[in-house]
């Protein structure tokens, strides 16, 4: 019975052989040859998913910065008006000064003309008073004081008009 199982074992490793044989010439090299492919496909995907996570990591910070940006464009522009609208009021407030530094001038002129309008009017009044004066004084004769006693008098009527 030991040969039996001694030839058995022959047989089955040239069996072995033979498959083994056949296996790897038209299974396992095909085989073989799809487990490569596969195996290079899943490397791209994995070579296309880190260049897609760099292009998304990217375009992020591009966006961080242009927000970024855009802040410091829109603070610029606040800045900007805060500015001009100062100055727009400090050129409102210096155009009002003067404009009231004008009409005080105007209203400063205006009353000294109306004085001098007056005085000229009470000159040419005292001229023609005085004229009276002395019409009165020629008519009453009188001496020179009664006439400073009427010139003062006059004068204090016309200061108490």
């Amino acid at each position: 019975m030991d040969n039996l199982h001694w030839e058995s074992t022959v047989y089955a490793l040239i069996a072995f052989g033979i498959l083994y044989w056949l296996l790897s010439k038209y299974a396992f090299g095909p085989l073989f040859g799809i487990m490569e492919k596969r195996r290079q496909l899943v490397l791209e995907q994995m070579n296309t998913a880190e260049t897609s996570r760099k292009n998304a990591e990217q375009h992020l910070e591009e966006q961080k910065q242009a927000l970024q940006q855009a802040r410091k464009e829109a603070y610029d522009i606040i800045e900007q008006a805060k500015l001009t609208s100062t100055k727009q009021a400090d050129e409102i407030v210096a155009t009002a000064k003067a404009e009231a530094n004008r009409l005080k001038e105007n209203a400063v002129q205006d009353i000294a003309s109306e004085k001098n309008k007056a005085i000229a009017a009470l000159r040419s009044e005292v001229s023609g008073i005085s004229v009276q004066i002395a019409s009165k004084i020629i008519e009453k004769q009188i001496d020179e004081k009664s006439q400073e006693q009427l010139v003062d008098q006059y004068l204090k009527e016309v200061g108490s008009k």
